[in-house]
């Protein structure tokens, strides 16, 4: 790029000129003397955007990234709102931050800013797991909250997530009038950030305490835990919130031989020893998995750096290591908790569980079997929250989540909670393990009562303005000109989320999807395979999702299946991303 259009030298002048630091303005200079114009394109092209749950982007100057001010008028929206919507109340507001970068600063920013509204802020001392924030929110009567962290973004990024008084992220209709209030604000001066120090209050152990001694209210099989309470658990918070309240929770659970990756519990903003700290992916668990071979680990984990997240690996036939997914992880925890519940008797009356719409349907099958009502939501958690605090003294929700490595159990927290997810896929392990068997061995006993279901997705990144575009167009093709089969089994049904309709292709026929709009792409074919098309909403990326089903008669047969069911994928995925 040769030089700046002429919209965003104007908007840099702007910044130049306007209410901004001198280090903020030092640094636009240096990218115009360096005439790095592309940095300054990406950095000013557009505002960036507060969208459905918050803000996440790369840090930096200008409008399009994360710095002091772009979070300023995020959080001045939200308390013009929070006044709006409660007028004779005085607002609480829970606030915490992860180990990233800039988190604890941005952080301070935004308990300037509630603290200048008149609003009393419980600002967690430290760093502090999504999850438990969520908790905070309920516990302490707040009405709403933020948590500062890009999740599992490499580091060159930081976000913003907005809760509301359920202690789930925001929702319509409030996200929608947040952003209204947001988009009015045209300039820093419109910010108040002289801080009322009165209103701030520190938060910190107290909140631990309760958080963990009610989520042991989850566990199921204590007897097996302490039967099993040596189980030899590896754990990793990839440099993030996990590193001590994981720990903790095991130990409350009763487990006495959990090792932590010691190069990994360091906490630092910079995952120098990963290259994307996202349990997702195998590099990241690679100390994990070393640790765990050195010392014959029964379980493996590793969380992301807010601690919503959780991947995990396990001994497998083979007596290998195996990582396995987030459909995998679900299946396992939803099935564990309706079983052992029904087997001890104590289901309540009208069960529930939830799963996203890509998530596997291994889920359905077993709620099925046991009457437990399945509902579907769109991707985000946030759905999935919003739908228990909905059904809250209606129906009780057991066990749930995502693809995406998010889980909960019960209905303590209304986000993914990777810190109550480590504890039950550990007694999960101590449960199977007292019975003789390991959590692989249930992983086959599943498929080989409901069927072998396998997934696979794709991800595929296209950056800056040219690469919105693309997905954009790609989206576009797959509408105007949708498969006629994949993988060799003809397309019977398409979903059109953004346009709320089913279309059956057999008889032409069309009925409603009773969901809430989203650019979301589903094609079922004859032979049971799903493939979803859907772009990323955090991250520049359009994700392909892709589930294919087998039989699985014998144990013996799991490898040769397995292969057969790889292949399946690879020629889906080459039918569908072409």
């Amino acid at each position: 790029m040769e030089s700046l259009s002429q919209d965003i030298q104007h908007k840099i002048d702007s910044w130049l000129h306007g209410p901004y630091d001198d280090a903020t303005k030092a640094k636009i200079r240096s990218l115009l003397d360096e005439q790095n114009f592309e940095e300054l394109t990406e950095s000013f092209y557009k505002n960036l955007e507060f969208g459905t749950g918050g803000l996440r982007g790369i840090m930096g100057v200008g409008s399009n990234r994360m710095n002091k001010y772009t979070i300023g008028i995020a959080t001045q929206g939200l308390c013009n709102y929070l006044k709006k919507t409660y007028p004779n109340e005085h607002i609480k507001f829970a606030l915490t931050h992860d180990n990233r970068n800039n988190s604890s600063v941005f952080a301070q920013v935004v308990a300037d800013v509630c603290s200048a509204n008149g609003i009393t802020v419980y600002f967690f001392e430290d760093l502090r797991p999504t999850p438990e924030l969520s908790f905070a929110i309920r516990h302490l009567g707040c009405q709403s909250g933020v948590m500062l962290t890009a999740s599992h973004n490499p580091k060159e990024y930081n976000g913003y997530k907005a809760y509301w008084s359920d202690g789930g992220q925001v929702i319509s209709p409030h996200d929608k009038n947040i952003i209204e209030e947001v988009n009015k604000i045209g300039s820093p001066d419109e910010v108040n950030f002289a801080a009322d120090p009165k209103l701030i209050h520190r938060i910190g152990k107290e909140v631990d305490d309760i958080y963990i001694e009610k989520l042991l209210d989850f566990s199921i099989e204590q007897a097996a835990v302490k039967s099993q309470h040596d189980l030899c658990i590896v754990y990793s918070p990839i440099h993030g919130t996990g590193v001590d309240i994981v720990p903790r929770t095991l130990k409350a659970w009763g487990f006495s031989n959990v090792n932590v990756v010691p190069e990994q519990a360091i906490v630092d903003g910079n995952f120098p020893t990963v290259i994307y700290p996202n349990p997702e992916e195998e590099e990241a668990m690679k100390m994990s998995l070393d640790l765990g071979r050195r010392l014959q680990a029964d379980i493996i984990m590793a969380t992301d750096p807010d601690a919503d997240r959780v991947g995990i690996a396990l001994r497998n036939h083979k007596n290998e290591y195996q990582l396995i997914n987030g459909n995998q992880t679900c299946s396992l925890i939803v099935h564990y908790v309706i079983t052992r519940l029904s087997a001890n008797q104590k289901l309540p009356q009208n069960p529930m569980v939830i799963k996203t719409i890509v998530t596997t349907d291994l889920i359905r099958q077993v709620a099925d079997k046991y009457n437990v009502q399945l509902y579907e939501t769109l991707t985000g958690f946030k759905h999935i929250g919003a739908l228990i605090t909905a059904k809250e003294g209606i129906e009780t929700f057991l066990a749930g989540g995502e693809e995406s490595y998010g889980y909960s159990v019960g209905d303590l927290v209304r986000d993914k909670d990777a810190v109550i997810s480590c504890a039950i896929i550990a007694e999960m392990s101590a449960f199977y393990k007292s019975l003789g068997k390991s959590l692989f061995d249930a992983l086959l006993d599943m498929y080989m009562e409901f069927g072998y279901y396998k997934e696979r997705l794709v991800s595929i990144t296209k950056k800056g303005i040219s690469g919105a575009e693309e997905i954009k167009s790609i989206m576009h093709n797959l509408r105007e000109n949708p498969p006629a089969s994949i993988g060799g089994s003809q397309v019977v049904e398409i979903r059109d989320y953004n346009t709320s309709t089913a279309t059956n292709l057999k008889n032409r026929s069309t009925s409603s999807i009773d969901l809430p709009k989203s650019n979301v792409l589903q094609f079922l074919t004859e032979d049971g395979t799903i493939v979803s098309a859907r772009p990323s909403g955090t991250e520049p990326k359009i994700k392909f999702y892709c589930s294919v089903k087998g039989t699985l008669n014998d144990r013996a047969f799991f490898d040769s299946v397995t292969i057969e069911l790889d292949k399946k994928l690879d020629k889906v995925m080459s039918d569908i991303v072409s």
